[in-house]
């Protein structure tokens, strides 16, 4: 029996994750983007497919958990079903041990152990391996194996061809109609559940080291990508709403370089600038709109989206095609106050 098709509103990567989880169900979408795929916070460059630190173990953390470790078979089918590579690898990640630390590290490493899977541990060494390592004033680095990496240009259209090869429907430059739909429209979508936008800013240098592992160091994320270039980002600029790069972009660059030389001389190709979705809890949006029936929300995704999409996706395919409900209760959209 044919079903109707159903309404996602939003081409950043939550509506797009949500349209594929939907489609390889056997559910018909239309998806809606009011200006193009990736158009917002998912147009960017970085990427970072990291896992949040393993002690403190919560849902949220397990949710994240999950995704990552299905990501791998998640991105391949997208690449295999749309014939476009979403530049998914996991190739790790290194970060220097501050002085004094050592312990605490191990203590990392130990709530790695219980709760990570045994291969994506984490361990201390004093010989990481790849030319981006940064510098160490303890001489020793502490590195991951679950730790994967993105392109989020080339995810969105591998997800978008992905879509269009199974039979979806892709409307640009349209908002989506004010029907029961799935709403993942960013920081335009926010204001309902609170939270708001916070700015990002991103480089992309020419530099190939396609296999290396990523580094987070100094709050710094870069991040090698597989065609040739290096992902660098990002600032975090709260009640900033204008997306023009500026200084702290290149104070961002000058830090890169100076955490990698390998990195001295690799020229900057690409500035992005952008504003992302961050909710009040800082957990992901997820579920039933409250006050209006047959409409959902799929919503702040803000640093960790890249990541979540898959996990968000398959929560609410569960939900509206299962009638299963595995949404944490931290990531239920909230019921806000009438003014």
């Amino acid at each position: 029996m044919a079903r109707e098709k159903l309404t996602i509103a939003g081409g950043g990567v939550f509506g797009l994750a949500c349209a594929w989880e939907l489609l390889r169900r056997g559910q018909p979408v239309r998806l809606y983007e009011a200006v193009r795929i990736g158009a917002g916070s998912s147009g960017g460059h970085v990427g970072a497919l990291a896992p949040h630190a393993p002690e403190n173990w919560n849902a949220k953390k397990q949710v994240q958990l999950e995704a990552l470790i299905s990501a791998e078979s998640w991105w391949a089918e997208v690449a295999q079903a749309g014939g476009a590579d979403p530049g998914y690898a996991r190739t790790g990640r290194i970060q220097p041990v501050p002085p004094g630390t050592e312990s605490r590290m191990a203590g990392r490493i130990a709530d790695a152990r219980r709760n990570w899977p045994d291969w994506a541990g984490m361990e201390m060494t004093d010989s990481p391996p790849g030319d981006l390592v940064p510098a160490s004033p303890s001489g020793l680095w502490l590195i991951d194996r679950l730790t994967a990496r993105i392109s989020p240009r080339r995810a969105g259209a591998a997800l978008a061809a992905a879509i269009r090869a199974s039979g979806g429907e892709i409307v640009e430059g349209t908002p989506a109609p004010d029907v029961p739909a799935i709403w993942a429209t960013g920081v335009a979508g926010l204001a309902p559940f609170g939270g708001g936008g916070v700015k990002g800013q991103s480089a992309l240098m020419e530099f190939a080291a396609p296999d290396q592992p990523q580094v987070f160091a100094d709050g710094l994320h870069i991040v090698p990508h597989g065609d040739g270039t290096v992902a660098i980002g990002s600032t975090s600029e709260r009640d900033v709403m204008e997306t023009g790069t500026d200084d702290q972009l290149e104070a961002l660059i000058a830090k890169a370089r100076a955490l990698c030389p390998a990195l001295a001389d690799a020229p900057v190709i690409d500035r992005w600038a952008g504003i992302r979705p961050r909710a009040r809890s800082r957990a992901p949006i997820v579920g039933p709109w409250p006050g209006r029936p047959g409409h959902y929300v799929a919503n702040g995704g803000f640093k960790i989206g890249l990541a979540m999409a898959p996990a968000i996706a398959a929560m609410l395919a569960d939900l509206i095609l299962e009638g299963q409900d595995r949404i944490p209760e931290g990531f239920r959209p909230p019921v806000m106050a009438a003014d």
